[in-house]
């Protein structure tokens, strides 16, 4: 099956380019325009591909209000209202003009996950290269068309949704007339434990939906994004931050710049080591092929000797004939003197 490439801005994305690798801000701006402006530098320094906001309002995105419906109960965002958590966490939609710029200026790719469409406009405004849809709104299919609107290429995340979901939304893309399509498998626990990751499911994904196919991960090191990769995933994306101590809402699961460095190296390094199939010799290997084994002659012989199976052995290194020619030549005759330790030459050996 081909699955076709898309492009952020410029950059190619599928499985025979380097992995997309995305570092998602999120909430770990804490609150500080300075601290955005250094994470977007440092995802960069970090060699990131991509550095990701979310792009809402608190009244954009649920109501204000404290029923039990709207709190939040167990893990890390314990005691919040929904609308309290989104108004410590929120990006004000004043900063995005300047972290646009910022990242333009610096060189690397900046886009957002909308919540509404008021978020999309704002964000089309800024001329924004793509769009992620987040997990919790794969099921917003309206959202999902307006995004597609746009013509701009889309990320989907699929953290909760099941196969006819992820279906539903592909179509619903499609429908609003996007044309280049990624789907991420995620796991939307924060964090995630790596055995609730299923990373098998990743080929199944690309040969059910057809689509490059990626991972939002939540756990807390790359283990889990480096073996996506052998499996096919071709965008990582995590959660990254200054300082995991931050005490922000998103900090504890995030990475930090030199965990990120880690793994924009070692993502592109498993991706280089899939390479093709291929059972030629390897340059690596051509110096070592001398040191292969081989068959020596172990005794020293006359021109009609009789060669025996205490006169040859299979040794390294590999200058004499290949160990399976051993039965071959045992009872034939040698055709002229050889000494002990020299090569089995095939062209010496008689009837």
């Amino acid at each position: 099956m081909t699955i076709p490439n898309i492009n952020i801005d410029g950059r190619v994305i599928g499985q025979e380019h380097p992995p997309y690798v995305i570092a998602e801000l999120s909430a770990n701006h804490n609150g500080r325009l300075e601290t955005a402006l250094r994470i977007i530098g440092e995802a960069k320094k970090a060699g990131a591909d991509a550095v990701k906001l979310q792009t809402y309002r608190p009244d954009t995105i649920t109501l204000d209000c404290d029923s039990d419906d709207f709190k939040i109960h167990g893990g890390l965002w314990d005691g919040y209202t929904l609308y309290e958590l989104y108004k410590e966490a929120h990006t004000p939609w004043e900063w995005h003009k300047p972290l646009f710029e910022h990242a333009r200026k610096i060189g690397i790719t900046i886009f957002s996950s909308p919540f509404d469409t008021t978020a999309v406009d704002l964000l089309e405004d800024l001329n924004a290269p793509a769009y992620k849809i987040a997990s919790f709104e794969a099921v917003d299919l309206p959202l999902i068309r307006y995004v597609a609107s746009t013509g701009k290429p889309m990320i989907i995340s699929t953290g909760m949704a099941d196969a006819e979901e992820i279906r539903e939304a592909i179509e619903a893309a499609r429908e609003g007339g996007c044309k280049e399509l990624a789907i991420l498998h995620c796991v939307s626990g924060y964090p995630a434990p790596a055995s609730d990751y299923n990373l098998r499911t990743i080929p199944d994904m690309i040969e059910r939906f057809g689509l490059v196919t990626g991972l939002s991960d939540h756990t807390l090191d790359n283990t889990t994004a480096i073996t996506s990769i052998a499996l096919g995933a071709s965008i990582i994306e995590k959660h990254f931050t200054l300082d995991r101590n931050g005490g922000g809402p998103d900090d504890s699961f995030s990475l930090e710049p030199p965990e990120l460095a880690a793994l924009c190296r070692d993502a592109r390094t498993a991706w280089e080591a899939l390479g093709k199939v291929d059972y030629g010799r390897k340059s690596s290997e051509v110096g070592n092929v001398k040191f292969r084994r081989s068959l020596y002659f172990i005794k020293d012989l006359k021109a009609g000797d009789v060669i025996t199976a205490d006169s040859v052995r299979s040794v390294r290194p590999g200058y004499g004939a290949a160990p399976k020619m051993l039965e071959s030549i045992i009872g034939k005759t040698i055709l002229h003197d050889v000494k002990a330790n020299t090569p089995v030459k095939m062209e010496w050996i008689g009837a």
